[in-house]
């Protein structure tokens, strides 16, 4: 590894696909940290604009989140919700420790109501950065109930500044939203998709028909009666 060279890498990232480029990008952070190897430049694969990924690409990107241990663990956290849940991370930084729910065996995160359910790899990355929160140190945050505190007391992490760590993993912050809510419209109603994440139902029946759902006749309601 000493002797690799930013020629090395440039060849070896031409050759892979993405999702392999979003890997090695948090082992390369890593080894750099270390003094391992020195710091290299690495291409971005951060798309602009509101054009959703494809599904594939969101999910194996999803996969890279949850599997990259040399990538940190507040970034790998933020982009997770952001995959997952189609969270903008205006929001999701302005979630506390009171939005994860434990219930019996199951975990569940408060975007809306109800909560939703967290899968159990997320849940395990969810309650390892949780034990570890960064700027937790001072006086002034030690009892921060924010899940991604700020450097200024009482104040949780500027969104840019989280976004920019999301990007770091190679997330799109735009387009890998943009796909999540896409598919979350697809598999389920567009109101329900707004009542459990936080969304306009405007906006959830808007990005439905765009995708062609065929939940076009659901009408919200209580359909237990």
């Amino acid at each position: 590894m000493a002797d690799c060279t930013q020629t090395d890498v440039d060849a070896w990232c031409v050759e892979r696909t993405a999702s392999d480029r979003v890997n090695i990008r948090g082992f390369l952070h890593w080894s750099a940290k270390t003094r391992i190897t020195r710091r290299f430049a690495l291409p971005t694969t951060a798309r602009r604009g509101g054009k959703p990924l494809p599904e594939r690409d969101r999910t194996a990107l999803l996969g890279q989140v949850l599997i990259s241990q040399h990538a940190p663990l507040r970034s790998r956290t933020a982009a997770a919700i952001l995959l997952l849940y189609a969270q903008p991370i205006s929001r999701i930084t302005r979630l506390t420790t009171d939005d994860i729910v434990c219930d019996g065996d199951q975990i569940l995160l408060r975007l809306g109501d109800p909560p939703s359910p967290v899968p159990a790899p997320v849940a395990t990355l969810l309650f390892e950065y949780l034990g570890q929160r960064t700027n937790m140190r001072t006086a002034t945050n030690h009892d921060s109930r924010w899940l991604f505190p700020g450097r200024r007391a009482g104040q949780p992490l500027h969104p840019n500044t989280l976004a920019a760590l999301v990007h770091s993993l190679g997330v799109p912050t735009t387009a890998g939203r943009a796909a999540a809510i896409r598919q979350h419209v697809l598999d389920m109603p567009a109101p329900i998709v707004a009542t459990a994440l936080g969304y306009h139902h405007a906006t959830t029946a808007r990005l439905a028909t765009e995708a062609g759902t065929t939940w076009s006749n659901y009408a919200p309601g209580d359909h237990g009666r």
